[in-house]
């Protein structure tokens, strides 16, 4: 009775002896196999991955897997850049082709203005070259835009002060509203925020041209600067003809004019750009107005990084 007792402890004591050898060699293959794949995607991360296996094993199906997937991914990241540079130099040619065509009709204009003519010749010389101003500012823009929505421009962000763009800014547009005897007035700040200078400068540019085209002579355009906590709101109020409510939405997209203002001059890209351009640095920009009440176009620059 004793011996088969101390057999079937001998047996018992193989078994767990057994068992335990088995998860110890199961647990250094689990070991050794999230150890290699790991080393696989430190390799890829540096892309100097390359197949070391070649059997039928786990392992070497998932080299052969990541190894597909990889090359796959380097052919795609090259195709993606071979067709960036391919649109960067469609637009460059686009902007070369059409920079001197434009300039030629705007001088010829120009000329024309200059010479004795019949009066409604000089109706059709002026009508010329509006609509030559009206197409070389449409393909500018154009231009930007389609350089930041491929990412050929990209925009630098870093902490700014917002008083010399303001200032600059209304430098720049003192003489256009002083011929429509508009006030055009900025309020000192010494707020800051992350902007990229050149082009938020531009935004600002479109929301000022905007609002001296659309208010009346003798009126006033108020630029003012307000800090939260997490951004700084620049406000360019004036008080123009106003934009209606359902319209309010609309005038950021692509193209939009509104009815109301088919009579100015304009293409219906500059607010969508402005839109772009801030969104593309953590920004935004809304707009209140009201019909025959002005409008207020508020952007917001995120104040950290």
């Amino acid at each position: 009775m004793n011996e088969w007792r101390l057999l079937w402890l001998a047996v018992s004591l193989a078994a767990i002896l057994l068992c335990m050898a088995i998860v110890q060699i199961e647990h250094r293959k689990s070991k050794k196999i999230m150890k290699n794949l790991n080393q696989m995607l430190d390799d890829a991360l540096d892309g100097s991955f390359t197949e070391h296996r070649f059997d039928e094993s786990l392992l070497s199906s998932v080299e052969c897997r990541l190894n597909r997937y990889l090359t796959a991914s380097t052919v795609s990241t090259r195709n993606l850049a071979t067709e960036k540079e391919k649109i960067k130099e469609l637009l460059a040619d686009i902007s070369h082709q059409t920079k001197t065509p434009i300039a030629n009709i705007l001088l010829y204009a120009q000329l024309l203005e200059e010479q004795e003519l019949p009066e409604e010749s000089r109706d059709c010389v002026a009508a010329l070259g509006g609509q030559a101003e009206k197409l070389s500012f449409l393909v500018t823009s154009l231009m930007k835009l389609s350089r930041l929505e491929t990412g050929i421009f990209s925009l630098r962000p870093v902490p700014n002060e917002i008083a010399p763009m303001l200032e600059a800014l209304a430098g720049q547009f003192a003489p256009k509203a002083a011929e429509k005897n508009i006030t055009l007035r900025t309020n000192p700040t010494e707020a800051g925020a992350v902007f990229d200078y050149k082009w938020t400068a531009e935004a600002l540019c479109n929301l000022v041209d905007n609002a001296i085209k659309y208010t009346p002579a003798g009126g006033s355009i108020q630029i003012s600067v307000k800090e939260y906590d997490l951004f700084c709101c620049i406000d360019v109020a004036d008080n123009g003809i106003g934009i209606s409510e359902g319209e309010q939405a609309k005038v950021f997209s692509r193209f939009y004019r509104s009815p109301s203002v088919g009579e100015q001059d304009g293409v219906g890209i500059g607010l969508y750009l402005t839109r772009q351009i801030l969104a593309g640095q953590g920004g935004y920009i809304k707009v209140t107005s009201a019909l025959a009440g002005g409008s207020v176009f508020s952007v917001f620059l995120p104040r950290q990084g």
